[in-house]
Order: structure tokens, then C-alpha cells, then sequence
């Protein structure tokens, strides 16, 4: 079937020539976001300088950011990326490799591998700046303008508030609301239900401050917290190393089919934090078009990788120490006295710091779907599902399990859709008309067939049901059966996705590359 994917607008993209990093641009600020769906900007003010823009609302959401408004260079990225990946789901993850039954060498292999993903996640990213629309704009060009609803309603928005609560509730139980209550409790106050909700609700409502206030804020922000949470984990680093058996091996070392089967889970556990992130536009589609794809890449993918695999080898070895399926106590018992409380706020601050990615994401998510309203308003509208399920998996639920669980099977989903994406950049050549994006009419160049791009719905769908016939996770897919429990959903679903859809559009290539 051939796609009918229109040809980019000349000149709408970034040269493989441009220098490494783009000066950072001044340009007029909107006082007021547009609403999405409405076609009327709003009015302009007077120019203000980008480091001042911290200081307000951002007051762009899905809409198309013109040139005079790009600003800053592609290191910055590095900061963002790195601040909401030091954190306690990537300690957990580490550690709940060991707890599958893999040797130390093992564990460290699959989070060195599986944290590779994080090349992905840079490539996405350059589609930012080439087209100065969010992620969830983009998309538009794969699956159609009403295609994409779909899909930011499912990939985009349904996600990343299951991530905004997993997040919360795994530093919550274990660390930031637990760890929190704790200190409430040292001020007098008696431990219970009650006081962990309320610590949710007061870490969530800080992770929304942020996100509310936009990308400047989180630019402005992400570089100091990085410097404190790599100050506070160095500590746990020596402590850890300390106490840690380097020559780890359980008493009944796996082997075989089972070997290859904890493998495999563990390798979609870590990988599912890479591609949880398809929306790395949204924080790149600031930068100058004229900013080097490489330097976007190279930032982008070293902040998520450096500091995924520091936090979640320190969890593998911790947990050849101490008794990682209840975390909490177990680290406090390796670290000094008096920085535990220290480590609990650090704790929170990373919880925040992800968090805070997450809901932006979202809202931009919710506001792709065609919900009328402000990108500011949206982020709180995910706020308040993210605190239910969040107080749902740390009151009801076996959190170690729902995280476990859901992390693994979320890549049925992230592996083919982020597999697509990425087909899609470089078949296109990163070359994406961010105006003709955001025309939502049936008039517009991506409304293809009824507001469907076949060969994109097509793909995706063939991606994610290859994955669901091979996952064993929540349940047992045929091709998992056949292999003996081995779980083979990331490759195969990435790879048919792409497949797929390289296939699909070939008749239409040359426009594609006009």
C-alpha cells in the first residue's frame, strides 16, 4: 500500500554542516498559550531575553514555535536528561535483576545493554528542532491527524501518567513517601495511611510547579539538580561499594531456557526507561532548526545513559548486599547515620525531577488528543490521575510486582511505536514542516484518508500485536509458550514495526526525500 506521506517544505530542517552548538536565540514571548485547535496565535509582546523566560509561565503548548522564539544550545539537554534519571525506579530496577536470579556480571551486562536504548530517544530528538513542534505534533506525519489522537491518547497521554504514578509510588513506598513520613514522624506526627497520602499529594503538587511553569523552567532548573542528586548518590556509591560482594552469584545460578528468559525480561525491565521517552522533541523543539542533529543525539542520549547506568548498577550491587525487596531499610542499613535523611530528600528530588518531564509530556499529550485546554491546565488534569493510581499502588497493590509488570509490558506498545518514529526520521531525513503540522483541518497535508495515515496505523498495529504473541509478563503469548517463557516482544515488535512501515511507503519514498 503506498503511504501518502506529503514532502517536506525546503529548508525546514537543520544541515548536516551546522555548527556543534547554536547560539541561543531572543525573541518575542506570547503572554497568553494559545488554545490548541483554535489557528489564532496570541498576540505578541514585547521581546524578553531568554533567561528571564524561567520566570513565567511558558506560554506555548502544541503549537509551532517560531524561529524568533528558539533559544539555547543542544549541552543543555544533557542536564534535563540526567536530573530525571537519577532516581529510585532506576535503583529498584537494578536490583530487581538480582532478585530474578541473575549473577552480578549479568545484571550489569543487561543494564549496560538495555540502557543502549537511549540512542533512540536521542535520535527522536532531533525532530524537534527541524520541525519547532513537541513529539506529539509530530506524530501527525505517521499516523494522520485523527490517527494521532489515538495514539497520544494511548502511547502519549494513558503512559506517561502510568509512569508519572509508578515513579511516584515506587519512591513513595519505599523512599520518598515512606521516607518523608518518616521525617514527619521524627517531627511527632504518627505514621499511617493518611500521612503517606499526604506526602503523595505534597511531592506531586511540587512535580506539577514545575511543569506547569515549562520547558524554561525545567532548562533552568535541571542543571543544579543534577549536581545535587550526583552529589547525594556518590555517597550511596561508597557506601554501596563497600558492602557490595563483586563476585556475586546465587545459590542456584540460572541456566538454559531459564538463563535466556530472565534475560530477556530484565533487558525490556531497563530498555522500558529509554523508550518511555518517544516525547524527547518536546524538550529539543526549542533549539535553533540550524542546531547540529549530532550534538542533539550525543547530549540527549549521554544524560539518559550515564546516570541510568550509575543508579541502576548501584541497585544490582546493593542488592547483593542487603535485602533489596524492601529497599528502604536495606540501604539505610549500609549508609551513615547521617545522611539518611539527606538521602530521603534526594530521593524525593529525583522523584520530582521525573516526574516533572513526565507530566509536561502529558499534557502536551492530552492537549494532541483535542481536549481544549491550556497546556498549564492539562498538566494538571494528569497530576490528579497520576495521584490516584499512585495511591492505588501503594494502598492496594504489591508495588515490586505492578512495577515490574507494567514496565515490561508497556514495551508492547513503546518498542514499535518508538521503532516507528525513529523509521520515520530517517526516511523523511529529519525534514518535517512544524506549521503543516499543526493544521488540524481536513485541509491539512497529514489529514491523508479520513485524518488516517493507513501505512502508519497499519504498522503500528502489526508491530504491537508481533510483541503481544512473544510478551510474558502479566500473561503467556503463544510465541513466549513455544520458546519456553523466553519474552522476545522488544526486538520482534520493534522490528516488524519498522519493517512494516519501511515497506508500506516505499512506493511514496521520493516524495518523502523531495
Amino acid at each position: 500500500m503506498a503511504s501518502t506521506i506529503p514532502d517536506p517544505v525546503p529548508g525546514r530542517h537543520g544541515t548536516a554542516n551546522a555548527p556543534e552548538e547554536a547560539a541561543p536565540a531572543t525573541g518575542t514571548r506570547c503572554p497568553e498559550e494559545p488554545v490548541p485547535g483554535t489557528g489564532t496565535p496570541p498576540p505578541a509582546e514585547a521581546p524578553a531575553a531568554p533567561e528571564r523566560a524561567a520566570a513565567r509561565i511558558e506560554a506555548h503548548g502544541i503549537d509551532h514555535i517560531p524561529d524568533a522564539d528558539r533559544r539555547g544550545r543542544p549541552r543543555e539537554l544533557f542536564a534535563v536528561w540526567a536530573a530525571a534519571n537519577v532516581n529510585y525506579l532506576s535503583l529498584l530496577s537494578g536490583g530487581v535483576l538480582v532478585l530474578l536470579g541473575l549473577t552480578l556480571a549479568q545484571a550489569l551486562a543487561v543494564i549496560v545493554v538495555g540502557n543502549l536504548f537511549w540512542l533512540l530517544t536521542g535520535v527522536l530528538a532531533i525532530s524537534g528542532p527541524a520541525s519547532g513542534t513537541p513529539s506529539e505534533v509530530i506524530t501527525r506525519a505517521i499516523y494522520g491527524v485523527r490517527g494521532n489522537r489515538v495514539n497520544n491518547a494511548v502511547v502519549g497521554w494513558a503512559i506517561s501518567v502510568c509512569y508519572f504514578a509508578l515513579n511516584l509510588a515506587a519512591a513513595a513506598s519505599a523512599a520518598a513517601a515512606s521516607a518523608a513520613t518518616a521525617l514527619v514522624e521524627r517531627a511527632g506526627v504518627a505514621p499511617g495511611d493518611g500521612v503517606t497520602a499526604a506526602v503523595v499529594v505534597v511531592i506531586a503538587a511540587l512535580t506539577l510547579v514545575i511543569s506547569v511553569w515549562g520547558h524554561a523552567a525545567i532548562v533552568k532548573l535541571y542543571l543544579p539538580i543534577t549536581l545535587v542528586l550526583a552529589l547525594a548518590f556518590t555517597v550511596v556509591a561508597v557506601s554501596v561499594f563497600g558492602h557490595a560482594d563483586l563476585s556475586y552469584r546465587p545459590a542456584e545460578p540460572l541456566g538454559g531456557t531459564a538463563l535466556w528468559a530472565t534475560l530477556a525480561a530484565g533487558l525490556a525491565l531497563i530498555a522500558s526507561g529509554p523508550l518511555s521517552y518517544t516525547t524527547s522533541a518536546d524538550f529539543s523543539r526549542y533549539l535553533p532548526r540550524t542546531t547540529s542533529k549530532r550534538a542533539v543525539v550525543g547530549w540527549t542520549a549521554l544524560g539518559g545513559f550515564v546516570p541510568s547506568v550509575v543508579v541502576c548498577s548501584l541497585g544490582a550491587l546493593a542488592a547483593t548486599a542487603v535485602d533489596m525487596s524492601d529497599p528502604r531499610s536495606g540501604l539505610e542499613s549500609i549508609l551513615p547515620g547521617w545522611f539518611t535523611s539527606a538521602f530521603l530528600l534526594a530521593l524525593v528530588l529525583g522523584t520530582i525531577a521525573i516526574n516533572a518531564l513526565t507530566a509536561y509530556s502529558a499534557g502536551l499529550a492530552l492537549q494532541a488528543v483535542g481536549l481544549r485546554i491550556r497546556r498549564s491546565y492539562s498538566v494538571l488534569v494528569d497530576g490528579a490521575a497520576a495521584v490516584s493510581l499512585t495511591l492505588y499502588a501503594l494502598l492496594v497493590s504489591d508495588l515490586l510486582d505492578t512495577m515490574s509488570d507494567v514496565l515490561q509490558l508497556t514495551v508492547v506498545l513503546l518498542g514499535p511505536s518508538t521503532a516507528l518514529y525513529a523509521t520515520d526520521i530517517l526516511l523523511r531525513r529529519n525534514r518535517y514542516d512544524g506549521p503543516a503540522l499543526t493544521d488540524e483541518s481536513p485541509g491539512s497535508r497529514f489529514w491523508y484518508t479520513g485524518g488516517v495515515n493507513v501505512p502508519g496505523a497499519l504498522a503500528l498495529a502489526s508491530g504491537v500485536v508481533a510483541a503481544a504473541l512473544c510478551v510474558d509478563t502479566v500473561y503467556t503469548g503463544p510465541v513466549a509458550a513455544a520458546l519456553g517463557g523466553v519474552d522476545l516482544s522488544l526486538p520482534v515488535g520493534m522490528l516488524v514495526a519498522a519493517g512494516s512501515y519501511t515497506l508500506l511507503t516505499r512506493p511514496g519514498r521520493d516524495a518523502l526525500r523531495s
